[in-house]
């Protein structure tokens, strides 16, 4: 039936560290199930989503029929459309009872980031919890988010349960309870659904390398305390060298090998499905197909193609046009795992040792900013690490607002914004205003920010406009950091964006989706860095060379995009050391061999 999960429940969840293959495994066991003769609905939970350009077909918030796929439908789940849906649903039945200016108040009450993200997980409940809405299908298969944004949406159904239970006010920030105790049946069937191994089954994907397996793992750790159990795992790209004599395809293999030896003790005893690196990129009905089949992963070689005009930059002259500039913040953003994280503590490391003051951050909830400063070298003096952490900065956002607006209620309007503080949009509160404080500290010292992939940092910066709308019309009352946030990122002499990307086309043009969103928010790219090429190096083994060939069409499109792009090498630690790192293992003559290309405008 399908290669990929054997004995597949009803429910599927594809899930995992950003960039590791979760569309593509999610669309290849969709497409192997419907070949089969099943009814399948194949739906995205990302913001970013990219089921679109990999289907090869125009998606909406309802099932369309794929057409080259008998029998599969998919959706995506638009985190916009639904939250018109849900403020028209709480404030819908007081049009014409209240007056116009309390309409008015309740409308802009919902036009935060809560409304957005409880208004996505209405429809994602309906989808999982409510057998009714998907009873046309046999299957219904879920590709999420990277692993940090899936998880918060797989607690939401017993947090927001237990929030209306507990609460007796009848408001929250989001208004009138009625709209959502309106739903509760709803979130309980979701819970149940999620826990409920004869019916669903959560598919952890991951990469053969450590970190991609350490993320599987905690992943793993933390659905078994949610009573997630029933979880599989599937090991993308791995790859055996066919040529002995190419030494990135040796180094590449023996990085996989590595990883597998130490996999954690947690992910040996789940069933897993190996996939073999694929020559060529799974976009389209027919590459998607071959996804885990021996006739895949036999395909390589071919031509050599002509290498694209990639103009002359590298990223230690980027850094030092940054290091010019004495302080300011810099914004790794992109898809989930095209090493943003990695790229952040390279430039926060080589900033450091330039004897600037640098605090290293992150914005995503599945970040390891310390790891990857570890992996680059010892951390230089100057450097700090920090982490916004959601439990301490809703604890601190909590305890501020009890000391401040809670001061002077009486014992009964305290309990009432006790309450409403525990509502899982307190958090989205609190995380978006310990950013704004963050990108504060640019004003005396390098911030170096690593984001959370596409999707979840859209949010964060769609609630930093809607934020900003709000302190325009009553600042005395908002902090000055929150005040300040939005110009400080659109000052281009203080926020320095960096879009990271692969050679593919699927984080290429996600990453030009995301150019495009943050100039509708006046905020401009510094920046492109192409991560993990093989085109600057010399390869020979077959399926590296036809790798290698797909990435030419891919490199050109950008070059032609855009006035900035650093083209970083394959290596078997992502984005080696600088070379001023002689001292700490070098690239010079260690790594894979590198060529001469051209570099011309």
């Amino acid at each position: 039936m399908s290669t990929l999960v054997r004995d597949p429940t009803r429910i599927l969840f594809f899930t995992g560290k950003g960039g590791v293959g979760k569309t593509s495994a999610a669309c290849a066991t969709a497409i192997g199930l419907a070949d089969a003769g099943r009814r399948v609905l194949l739906i995205s939970t990302d913001p970013a989503s990219n089921l679109d350009e990999v289907l090869g077909v125009k998606l909406c918030a309802v099932p369309t029929p794929v057409p080259s796929v008998a029998g599969l439908s998919a959706l995506n789940i638009d985190p916009v459309q639904a939250a018109r849906t849900y403020r028209e649903r709480v404030v819908g039945p007081y049009r014409g009872v209240l007056p116009a200016v309390a309409i008015a108040s309740m409308e802009e009450q919902l036009s935060g980031a809560c409304t957005v993200e409880i208004a996505a997980f209405d429809e994602f409940s309906k989808l999982l919890g409510d057998p009714h809405v998907t009873a046309g299908f046999d299957h219904v298969v879920f590709d999420t988010a990277p692993t940090g944004h899936t998880l918060r949406l797989l607690e939401l159904p017993a947090a927001w349960t237990s929030f209306i239970d507990d609460n007796v006010g009848g408001t929250s920030c989001l208004g009138p309870l009625a709209g959502l105790a309106a739903q509760k049946t709803l979130y309980a069937a979701s819970n149940q659904a999620l826990r409920d191994s004869s019916q669903t089954t959560l598919v952890l994907v991951a990469r053969p390398d450590r970190s991609s397996l350490a993320e599987a793992e905690r992943t793993r750790g933390e659905l078994a305390q949610l009573g997630v159990v029933n979880v599989r795992l599937i090991l993308n790209g791995v790859f055996h060298a066919r040529d002995p004599g190419d030494p990135t395809a040796v180094a590449m293999e023996a990085r996989g090998r590595a990883a597998l030896a130490a996999l954690p003790p947690g992910l040996r005893v789940v069933e897993r499905t190996d996939v073999p690196l694929l020559p060529f990129g799974l976009v389209g009905v027919p590459a998607l197909r071959m996804m885990g089949t021996p006739v895949g992963a036999s395909n390589g070689g071919g031509p050599r193609p002509a290498l694209p005009g990639v103009r002359g930059f590298d990223l230690d002259t980027l850094i030092d046009e940054l290091a010019v500039r004495g302080k300011g913040v810099v914004m790794t953003m992109g898809k989930g795992g095209v090493g943003k994280t990695t790229v952040a503590a390279r430039v926060a490391s080589e900033l450091a040792r330039r004897g600037f003051a640098v605090t290293l951050t992150t914005t995503d909830p599945a970040a390891h900013v310390e790891q990857a400063v570890r992996e680059l070298s010892a951390a230089a003096p100057r450097l700090s690490v920090a982490r916004i952490d959601p439990v301490l900065e809703t604890r601190r956002y909590t305890q501020e607002v009890l000391a401040t607006a809670g001061a002077a209620l009486d014992p009964q309007g305290r309990a009432l914004l006790e309450e409403d503080l525990r509502s899982p949009c307190t958090e989205e509160i609190a995380v978006f205003r310990a950013f704004a404080e963050t990108v504060a500290q640019g004003e005396d010292r390098f911030v170096v920010i690593d984001t959370a992939p596409t999707g979840h940092t859209l949010l964060l910066l769609d609630a930093a406009e809607s934020y900003h709308r709000e302190v325009l019309r009553k600042p005395s009352g908002s902090p000055q950091a929150v005040q300040q946030l939005l110009p400080r990122l659109r000052d281009p002499a203080f926020t320095h964006v960096l879009l990271v990307t692969l050679p593919e086309a699927t984080p290429i043009h996600e990453a030009m989706q995301l150019e495009r969103d943050l100039a509708r928010a006046n905020i401009k790219p510094f920046a492109w860095i192409v991560n993990q090429s093989l085109t600057p190096l010399v390869v020979t083994d077959p399926v590296l060379c036809s790798r290698r060939a797909h990435e030419a069409a891919h490199l050109q499109e950008l070059v032609e995009h855009a006035a900035r792009v650093v083209l970083e090498p394959w290596s078997v630690e992502p984005l080696a050391l600088s070379r001023s790192d002689v001292s700490t293992g070098a690239r010079e003559g260690t790594g894979p061999r590198a060529e001469d290309y051209s570099l011309k405008p």
